[in-house]
């Protein structure tokens, strides 16, 4: 019998899973792992108060963020690629997880953001609920790839009210290439729309020591990264957000696509630079960049970011450090190799 500080619910949808749009039927109950790498454990890699979501996400106090461990797309040039696609972390027990959320509330958290959960939603949900009982008052934020199940998002409804997907690609070809999922951008369409029908935007503005800043307490905010040398995937997704996200959904349309030193097999980098050959695999250029934003200025959307373009690659990540970012973009509580830091 599993302990009450197990997860234990749901546990059905972990036997011959389909939880996400791949549907690879692993045994992950039994002990299998799926192709997102993970099987029926939680395990984390890193939770810590984060500066460098968008500004209605972080606000005055940073974002209370939560990487998860696994993924079920297996991006070629993913800047995350240790804890996605290389396993680190460690499982956490429903009571762990419970306080990571609370810790995070406690050191001033606007809310909490569960990076890359698709793979995870029956214990997530769980230990949601736990943290709940516990106290967290938070909003919570899910930050996905885009690629999940309308049926799985269910489960989290009246759990999260935040939605941070991506929509990295509409073209089949592409999604497979760099994905390893063709069906990516019509999965990732049916997602958002449910998304955003389920969580209407509501926005209010909080006052900090005199500083008046926009929060999201509920709503959708549809991330696309601008990928070098590929301008004509960037307006076939902004034809389609256009059409059905403007005016109901943020769109943040980012420009700091970043070359990623990756440490492998060789094996594993000749895939990886096989893959990453559908792109140009350098910075965005200057031109790039005023031609990204002449293209979003004729699109005129009602709420958009755009980030400013930099050749600072200093924060790409390495979880191998308890600090996996710069002091600026981040203030870790808890890592998968020491536990809580505070």
């Amino acid at each position: 019998m599993p302990s009450d500080d197990s997860f234990c619910a749901h546990t059905s949808l972990y036997t011959a899973c389909t939880q996400c749009p791949r549907a690879c039927k692993t045994d992950r109950a039994g002990g299998k792992r799926g192709f997102c790498t993970e099987n029926a454990d939680l395990r984390v890699a890193l939770a810590c108060l984060h500066f460098g979501e968008e500004p209605l996400v972080t606000v005055h106090g940073g974002s209370g963020t939560i990487f998860l461990t696994g993924c079920n797309l297996r991006c070629a040039f993913c800047q995350n690629y240790q804890i996605s696609q290389q396993g680190m972390g460690r499982a956490v027990s429903k009571d762990e997880f419970a306080r990571m959320c609370l810790s995070l509330e406690e050191a001033g958290a606007e809310n909490i953001n569960l990076v890359t959960g698709s793979h995870h939603i029956p214990v997530l949900a769980e230990g949601l609920e736990e943290a709940r009982r516990q106290g967290l008052s938070l909003p919570i934020c899910w930050n996905s790839s885009g690629y999940d199940s309308p049926e799985m998002l269910k489960l989290l409804d009246g759990l999260v009210t935040i939605y941070l997907p991506d929509l990295k690609t509409l073209n089949p070809a592409l999604s497979r290439q760099l994905c390893a999922a063709e069906d990516y951008g019509e999965k990732a369409k049916k997602a958002l729309t449910w998304m955003i029908e389920h969580n209407p935007l509501n926005i209010v503005e909080v006052e900090k020591d005199g500083v008046k800043k926009e929060k999201i307490l509920q709503g959708v905010i549809i991330r696309h990264l601008f990928l070098p040398g590929r301008f004509e995937e960037t307006a076939e997704v902004l034809d389609w957000l256009k059409a059905n996200a403007d005016g109901k959904a943020i769109i943040s349309l980012m420009s700091q696509y970043t070359p990623v030193p990756f440490k492998d097999s060789e094996s594993e980098l000749a895939r990886r630079k096989k893959a990453l050959s559908a792109i140009e695999n350098r910075l965005v250029t200057t031109s790039e960049d005023s031609d990204l934003q002449d293209l979003i200025e004729a699109y005129d959307f009602d709420y958009l970011f755009y980030q400013d373009l930099s050749d600072d690659t200093s924060w790409l990540p390495d979880f191998t450090r308890p600090q996996p970012f710069s002091n600026a973009l981040a203030k870790p509580l808890w890592h998968w190799r020491d536990g809580f830091l505070i």
